[in-house]
């Protein structure tokens, strides 16, 4: 099990793809219903990736315009930075219920987020037109 700290947030990933791509569809309300479900099925605090991910899903859109222009290495940037608000949301949550501090291993799943996004953006974006969702 030494690759699971580098396994990356996918659910938070793919959120972030389909609030870019399809601002108007996907939004707040799609995250924190998907995070409660990732709480649900990872057993952890109930709401605390429900929160992560509305407000990562808040500041993409905000921010979606800015970021679709970008080219994929500045986006994979622009992705660190939300899915690095994601973990720091989720520690603050640790930290209200009373678990002790991580690791720097903890933040690595950001990294490899962020590394994985330019073939993530273009398959996804390959769905997206193939299927022809708009």
């Amino acid at each position: 099990m030494w690759a699971k700290p580098l396994r990356p947030e996918w659910t938070a990933l793919i959120l972030i793809y389909w609030c870019m791509a399809l601002p108007q569809r996907v939004g707040v309300t799609v995250a924190w219903t998907v995070g409660l479900l990732q709480d649900v099925l990872q057993g952890f605090l109930l709401g605390a990736h429900a929160l992560a991910f509305s407000v990562a899903a808040f500041l993409t859109l905000k921010l979606h315009r800015q970021i679709r222009v970008f080219p994929l290495w500045q986006q994979a940037l622009s992705t660190l930075l939300l899915l690095l608000v994601i973990r720091l949301i989720l520690l603050w949550t640790r930290g209200l219920i009373g678990h002790p501090g991580v690791d720097w291993q903890y933040w690595l799943p950001a990294l490899t987020g962020a590394a994985l996004w330019p073939p993530l953006f273009l398959g996804l974006r390959a769905v997206r037109r193939r299927f022809q969702v708009r």
